[in-house]
């Protein structure tokens, strides 16, 4: 039996735009069930192909505001490009209820937030092999404007300097690769917070 005072395992996966956070994480939620992807707030505007509740939670700014006022969010970060992003702890409770760790999709200062906030966090920085290869990844993936491109690759390199902070690193050099390090990692993160948590 499990200890009631023991602290549910929370999941952080941060990093620079493009490196391949997303991609990871998806793999990560087929081969460990036990995780659920906490749903963020933003204030940007749906892309093609996104779904309002599924991607991410889709607000107004004022709506936004009067959540960040009321003290309804664990984190959220002011981005460079004009967005408010977001974790809301409501997502939170709601994944801990159904019996799930939540897997939490963070900017790097949203990630030091929830990190400093939540015992036993486990924190994972991804970063692409190179900053040419961050940069080809971004102008590929083309959801975003030249000058925004721009605007996330010198965030790149800000964020870059914070990756020894957070708990692991890796380096998305191969999906398969850094998908199965990922993994292993939070594998052994839950075993480790299983064993705790037994009196």
């Amino acid at each position: 039996m499990a200890s009631s005072t023991a602290k549910p395992l929370v999941v952080v996966v941060t990093g620079t735009s493009g490196a391949g956070k997303g991609t990871l994480e998806k793999i990560l939620l087929v081969r460990m069930p036990e995780l659920e992807l906490a749903v963020s707030a933003t204030t940007r505007e749906l892309r093609p192909g996104e779904v309002n509740g599924r991607e991410y939670w889709f607000i107004t700014p004022e709506k936004f505001e009067r959540l960040v006022e009321d003290g309804d969010f664990l984190e959220y970060v002011d981005l460079p490009w004009g967005a408010r992003s977001g974790t809301l702890r409501s997502e939170i409770d709601r994944i801990q209820a159904r019996g799930h760790v939540p897997l939490l999709d963070l900017e790097t200062d949203g990630a030091l937030r929830v990190q400093e906030t939540i015992p036993g966090v486990v924190t994972v920085f991804v970063d692409a092999p190179t900053f040419e290869e961050l940069e080809r990844r971004l102008r590929e993936r083309a959801t975003e404007s030249s000058g925004e491109i721009q605007v996330r690759l010198d965030l790149a390199h800000r964020q870059q300097t914070q990756k020894g902070l957070f708990n692991y690193a890796i380096v998305n050099d191969d999906v398969e690769r850094a998908a199965a390090e990922l993994i292993g990692i939070v594998r052994r993160e839950l075993q480790t917070a299983g064993s705790m948590s037994r009196p």
